[in-house]
């Protein structure tokens, strides 16, 4: 038997698995069947690697919950036969997409890497050579025959991180991610430098559980000066609405106007889960801290703490997709499930 890790290659489509027509300047999609030939460097990690790809790969602003389900299937069909599975992503939603996975797959005891580029795995000054080398290295990474890491990530220009921890924050840049409030978890340099004290606890001898009922009634709403009645009230009012990640301001701040106020607390009592997060890059949301939010916190409105908006609609989603009793649920949002909130 072979003592080297396998890593299963998952492509669901993106920028990193296009390459040039150098004849017509077209972006095709790749074949990983020849994966070795466009990128032989692979043939130097000490790893076995096999590779599947959607039937119809989607660029990522496709990307949907019924997509995420099949992500998580593959992973869920051959979770036995491999040590580590990495996932190309377009990058535009890839965050989303690993705040979700990381809450469907529940009991993980494997890698889950995220990774995709900027530019084609063959153009010229591709960044996809560089992410995908190290993302399968790091998803390779065993100790006394066991994964080293047992979360989902991302891994995007040198670094890994907690993938419901991410937002995209640049288009053209290489360095198109960030962790806003939560450090690496691995640099990547002339060595790996592994921040072990940030990895989630390794689950011991714990069944994976791949939950994959998913609820998308939910909306983000972004407070802005001038909001209007109408508006807000509108939204509140959807059919079938179940839940909303208002983006307020700074430490969860919001006005103080009785008709706004009377609507989240009308809202609120018929069932709606409202979740507060910060509209700011970085930072955590603390209710009651100003005047201007203790009247959210009064209403029970639920404290998104430092999530991000990617993991707190997610993170909606998948709540909203249990059996989870109106008392029950604000303590279990304001619980970290995966790493995706700071204690």
């Amino acid at each position: 038997m072979s003592s080297k890790a396998k890593i299963l290659l998952i492509y669901t489509g993106g920028t990193i698995g296009m390459s040039k027509d150098f004849e017509t300047g077209a972006l095709k999609a790749f074949n990983f069947g020849k994966l070795l030939q466009k990128i032989p460097e692979i043939k130097q990690l000490d790893c076995e690697i096999e590779t599947v790809s959607f039937e119809d790969p989607i660029d990522s602003s496709n990307m949907n919950p019924a997509e995420w389900t099949k992500i998580a299937e593959i992973i869920e069909e051959n979770y036995v036969s491999f040590d580590g599975f990495v996932v190309l992503h377009g990058s535009d939603t890839m965050s989303y997409s690993a705040s979700a996975l990381s809450f469907m797959l529940e009991n993980l005891a494997k890698p889950v890497v995220f990774t995709g580029s900027q530019l084609p795995i063959g153009d010229l000054r591709t960044d996809a050579k560089e992410n995908l080398i190290t993302a399968i290295q790091i998803a390779s990474l065993q100790e006394n025959g066991k994964p080293v890491i047992t979360e989902v990530c991302l891994y995007f220009e040198y670094k890994l991180y907690r993938g419901n921890r991410t937002s995209k924050v640049n288009a053209e840049h290489f360095k198109a991610f960030t962790a806003p409030n939560y450090p690496e978890l691995v640099e990547s340099g002339v060595h790996l430098t592994l921040n072990r004290h940030l990895f989630l606890p390794i689950k011991e001898n714990a069944n994976l559980i791949v939950h994959k009922n998913l609820d998308n009634h939910v909306a983000i709403i972004k407070m802005f000066p001038g909001m209007s009645e109408i508006v807000l009230s509108s939204i509140l009012a959807i059919k079938d609405l179940k839940g909303i990640v208002l983006e307020t301001y700074g430490s969860g701040n919001a006005p103080t106007e009785d008709w706004f106020l009377n609507l989240i607390q009308k809202a609120i009592q018929s069932g709606l889960h409202i979740v507060n997060v910060t509209q700011c890059s970085g930072g955590s949301v603390n209710m009651g801290q100003y005047e201007t939010s203790t009247a959210l916190k009064s209403l029970g409105v639920i404290s998104g703490k430092d999530i991000t908006t990617e993991a707190a609609i997610t993170k909606l989603m998948y709540l909203l997709g249990h059996n989870i009793s109106k008392e029950d649920f604000k303590n279990v949002f304001e619980t970290a499930l995966r790493g995706e909130i700071s204690l």
